[in-house]
């Protein structure tokens, strides 16, 4: 695996790179991915299409800066609501220039 192939799973925290291992260990079941985290299925498939957001996100805005990455990963994961990260995105470009 090249060094660039990689780089997508240092933007990923622990308990994501902990996800992404349990998928693989049951063989990409969600049912059983669910069963083994005690939640349901849904719960699972959204954390995991959240998942697919996040890496997408960086191999889309790769060579933007750190922080424009981290703000679009914590909206994609839900944890701002858009018009704060809109406000907090465009704060972030200003200081860029």
């Amino acid at each position: 695996m090249t060094a660039a192939a990689a780089h997508w799973m240092e933007s990923l925290e622990e308990e994501d790179l902990g996800f992404v291992k349990q998928l693989i260990l049951t063989s990409g079941s969600l049912k059983e991915l669910a069963a083994k985290y005690g939640v349901s299925y849904p719960t699972v498939r959204l954390r995991l299409d959240r998942l697919i957001q996040k890496i997408e996100l960086f191999d889309k805005f790769h060579d933007r800066s750190e922080t424009e990455r981290k703000l679009r990963a914590f909206y994609a994961e839900g944890h701002i609501s858009e018009p704060v990260f809109k406000s907090l995105l465009q704060t972030a470009k200003k200081e860029m220039k």
